[in-house]
């Protein structure tokens, strides 16, 4: 998803991409927000699927290119050290964060999860450590209250567009802007997977709010349970209730829609979807299976602690 943009704003500006590496199927189907790139770009470049660029076919594919430079975009996989030599001026990537802060995996779903009101996205040198090389050029970006994890990427996909024309132009005159990071207030971020996205009813209101849009489309989402069955959350919204219940029980509002308490207030549950019903308003589900007096287990519960 995040490199389509860029990716077109190339080919719009006439740049001449000697050929593009992506996922084949098998791996696409695996990866969050996926798009097939040679699919959107047609027939317009050279392209090879597979499952990893540093294998020896890709490589030897990318190697008889002869590229000026090697450009990553929207890649979750580590490029080792044969890929980073091929070509002749640099090897450039993209980081959603403001190097060296956010380093790793899920810089944007961390950055929310975290209640940042700003993140930023990198250019950045590619090294072998895992965005650790120099800065080539960054920006801000702010992150509303309303934004979620799609909304951000789609910033962050805007902004390489942004750097890309500021940087290509001081290549071609024989210039690669390059700033060492500060290893002093690095951070690095773990890995996330589908099974953490358990919701804790517990949190605070403004928690539970930010977990639910870190991990909104087209990531897993954040989940629950009602009588064993998976209930997958994709947007809510703070209510103003004002009853003391316990965290994890549902009630509606005057209204009809499904509200459940929180550690200190109530969210209103707006889209949410199980196995039976698909993804369907929280209003839908109140109507169905998110009945009034129904509660959630705690996490600690499906955790398996007493």
């Amino acid at each position: 998803m995040e490199a389509v943009l860029p990716l077109q704003h190339l080919l719009d500006r006439f740049e001449n991409i000697v050929g593009l590496f992506t996922l084949d199927a098998t791996a696409l189907s695996q990866m969050s927000g996926g798009v097939d790139l040679a699919a959107v770009l047609a027939s317009q470049v050279p392209t090879m699927r597979g499952r990893s660029a540093n294998s020896p076919e890709a490589a030897e594919w990318i190697a008889s290119l002869c590229p000026d430079i090697l450009l990553v975009v929207g890649w979750t996989q580590l490029i080792k050290p044969p890929l980073l030599s091929l070509p002749r001026i640099a090897a450039l990537g993209f980081h959603a964060s403001l190097l060296p802060k956010y380093r790793g995996r899920a810089p944007v779903n961390w950055a929310i999860i975290h209640g940042e009101t700003e993140t930023g996205n990198t250019m950045l040198v590619l090294e072998p450590g895992a965005d650790e090389g120099d800065i080539v050029s960054q920006r801000k970006i702010s992150i509303a209250f309303d934004d979620t994890c799609r909304t951000i990427y789609e910033k962050v996909s805007q902004t390489e567009c942004e750097m890309l024309d500021e940087v290509l132009p001081l290549i071609r005159q024989g210039r690669l802007p390059r700033v060492k990071q500060d290893e002093a207030v690095a951070t690095v971020m773990p890995k996330r997977r589908p099974e953490d996205g358990l919701i804790d009813w517990s949190w605070a209101s403004n928690r539970l709010y930010d977990w639910v849009r870190a991990l909104t489309h087209p990531y897993p989402g954040a989940f629950t349970f009602s009588m064993e069955e998976k209930v997958l959350v994709w947007k809510v919204e703070i209510a103003q209730a004002t009853a003391n219940d316990a965290p994890g029980l549902v009630s509606h509002d005057s209204d009809g829609w499904p509200l459940v308490a929180t550690g200190d207030g109530h969210l209103r549950l707006l889209q949410v979807e199980c196995r039976d019903s698909g993804v369907v308003s929280g209003l839908q589900a109140a109507r169905s299976f998110l009945n009034s007096g129904l509660r959630f287990p705690s996490a600690a519960t499906l955790r398996g602690v007493a």
